[in-house]
């Protein structure tokens, strides 16, 4: 079973739980998103990894059309029922893989990316991917978890996302998706920075997480050196803390002339 698998199987099982996840149906962050866009009601938009549809609901709202696409049909089930009890009619659904869209280049204004990017197998296949489908004048917002730039932190967070969540990849550090984002034609910038609690109970109910891997997070949250409960804010009952940021990205228009140029 390789990396996609383990998504649609993990996230096939727990779908409901993200239909009515506060996380993820609201937050400061997704305000944030929404507002970056400035959406003016004539654009075209992608949600990349929409999962219950909660990111690609708010902008229908105030954009032309949105195009939401999940490799996980339990969870588009769930966001298109929402879109039919909220009736938004200016939104579809599709199956879909993020390192294989089935769009032209330059389809879409805005493509969004929100708590799905730490699941991407080949990131910047994925972000190659995005760019493609941007407009000259698109652009990228990405919202993630971001891993603390010091490595014993870093590490930490990854062992317990991934013992939580087997088709957890990686939380990259903000420096790294510039990298990546630069490495496929994509200029970028942290345009937002916020803290987010992870009250435990339900961060490992949401997931159906394991009484065993439960166990073992808890184990090495209550061992972990002082300079990684620091940075996450550990607290008593294993509840924590983790930085949130919003990356805005647009083609890089001197890069995708190179390209061109190297490729003849």
């Amino acid at each position: 079973m390789d990396v996609k698998d383990s998504i649609q199987r993990q996230f096939g099982q727990v779908a409901a739980n993200y239909a009515t996840s506060t996380l993820h149906t609201m937050g400061a962050d997704l305000d944030a998103m929404v507002a970056a866009a400035t959406l003016q009601g004539s654009e075209r938009v992608l949600d990349a990894g929409c999962g219950a549809g909660h990111t690609a609901l708010r902008f229908a709202e105030r954009a032309r059309e949105v195009v939401a696409v999940d490799l996980t049909e339990p969870m588009l089930a769930q966001a298109r029922r929402l879109a039919l009890e909220r009736g938004i009619a200016n939104i579809t659904f599709r199956v879909g893989d993020v390192e294989q869209l089935e769009f032209p280049a330059e389809t879409f204004d805005i493509v969004t990316s929100r708590y799905s990017a730490h699941h991407y197998p080949h990131p910047r296949v994925a972000l190659s991917e995005l760019r493609r489908v941007l407009r000259p004048s698109g652009r990228l917002l990405l919202i993630d978890v971001v891993a603390p730039e010091d490595p014993a932190p870093d590490t930490f967070l990854n062992a317990v996302e991934l013992l939580r969540d087997p088709s957890h990849v990686r939380d990259h550090t903000s420096a790294q998706w510039i990298e990546m984002m630069a490495e496929v034609g994509l200029a970028a910038a942290v345009i937002g920075t916020l803290p987010l609690r992870l009250g435990f109970e339900s961060w490992v109910a949401r997931m159906r997480t394991p009484e065993a891997a439960v166990a073992q997070i808890c184990s090495l949250m209550a061992d972990a050196p002082r300079e990684v409960r620091s940075a996450l804010i550990i607290e008593e009952d294993c509840s924590f803390t983790v930085p949130v940021q919003l990356i805005q990205a647009q083609p890089d228009e001197t890069w995708r002339s190179q390209s061109y140029l190297s490729a003849r």
